[in-house]
């Protein structure tokens, strides 16, 4: 049931998906870590919330984060590992990652992109030891993944998140594809491990070593968790499900919003990042689909590939709206299952209830 990760032991086969701006910060990330599971922090504008933010937003992001991995840690007393979920899209991206290689972090995740320099970030900071680890949607973004990375630095990643299209957030599909997920008729998880296995496999040989595989998006349950596993994955991440617990770093608005939500209360969104998304479809979203919606007045420069000259709207702002529970202008991003989380618990009750779930099933 373990799973090593170069070096470390992770007791339980659990990832807890990064979930930004505000969503999975030190309490969340440092809850699970106490579990035995991997909790991750979203580096994404975690510093929204510092007194100098709006006058110095970069500096407020990286002395925030330094102090959430520092502080997740000690939370997690030593049971399970602490994490950073770093968007390549990001203008921090590379000095969030030495930020948190320094404060200590034992992996680096990255998605919303492809991490072609991720080895060479890392390298970085010398005294690190922590996994890097990237986001693919199937076995084509694993395989060039590790061929980059094998060529230019000799390394190859020390495990991968596989999330399928009815993942929450930012999906590395096309619209189509998330929008057929999203009907009820997404490309099956299990068809995707196998494409990520098999890309995998002349690596693991080559490397003599194992690349755990963690699945996510529409993995609803230790059921679901026990069957990947038996596919060939080392276990599963989980997202939204946590959302809906008192240790979540989200405000009690953002977490009732998702209490509330039915199935029909979910769709697909175009992001500024330039991938689609999935999220409650809040006024922000609506008036954006009537385009009604007022263009933003600032630019505060956080992602690479948005065109203030173009977008609809600020996804940062929406996103710090909708942490603090601001339903008319927040971008609340969630799961394809969060229709059926319909109850607040805590992080452990969360992480019982999976396992509880993956051992009846075995």
């Amino acid at each position: 049931m373990a799973v090593t990760i170069r070096g470390k032991v992770l007791p339980l086969p659990i990832l807890q998906g990064g979930m930004g701006v505000g969503i999975s910060l030190d309490n969340l990330a440092g809850a699970v870590a106490a579990c035995g599971g991997m909790g991750t922090i979203s580096t994404a504008f975690c510093g929204f919330q510092e007194p100098d933010f709006d006058r110095n937003p970069k500096a407020a992001n990286l002395r925030a984060l330094e102090r959430q991995v520092k502080h997740a840690k000690e939370l997690a007393h030593g049971a399970g590992l602490v994490a950073v979920n770093a968007m390549v899209a990001t203008t921090q991206y590379a000095d969030s990652i030495r930020t948190a290689l320094r404060a200590g972090v034992d992996a680096v995740v990255c998605g919303a992109g492809l991490p072609k320099d991720l080895p060479a970030i890392a390298a970085e900071v010398a005294d690190s030891d922590a996994a890097i680890a990237p986001i693919v949607s199937g076995g084509r973004a694993a395989g060039l993944i590790c061929k980059l990375w094998d060529r230019h630095y000799g390394r190859v990643p020390d495990f991968v998140v596989l999330e399928g299209p009815q993942a929450g957030g930012h999906l590395g599909f096309s619209k189509e594809e998330a929008l057929e997920a999203q009907a009820g008729r997404p490309k099956p998880l299990s068809d995707l491990l196998h494409e990520v296995l098999d890309a995998l496999a002349p690596f693991q040989e080559k490397y003599s070593r194992d690349i755990p595989v963690f699945v996510a998006g529409g993995v609803k349950d230790g059921a679901d968790m026990a069957r990947y596993m038996k596919e060939g994955a080392a276990g599963a991440q989980f997202a939204t499900r946590f959302i809906a617990t008192e240790e979540c770093d989200a405000s009690d608005g953002y977490k009732q919003r998702l209490l509330d939500a039915k199935p029909e209360d979910i769709t697909i969104v175009q992001s500024p990042v330039g991938m689609p998304g999935r999220a409650l479809r809040s006024p922000l979203i609506q008036r954006v689909e009537a385009g009604t919606q007022p263009r933003p007045d600032r630019c505060e420069n956080c992602l690479v590939p948005c065109d203030f000259k173009t977008t609809p709207y600020c996804i940062s702002k929406a996103l710090i709206a909708a942490r603090n529970g601001d339903w008319e202008n927040g971008l609340f991003f969630c799961g394809a299952n969060a229709g059926e989380v319909n109850r607040l618990s805590t992080v452990w009750e969360q992480m019982e209830q999976i396992m509880k779930e993956w051992r009846n099933a075995r």
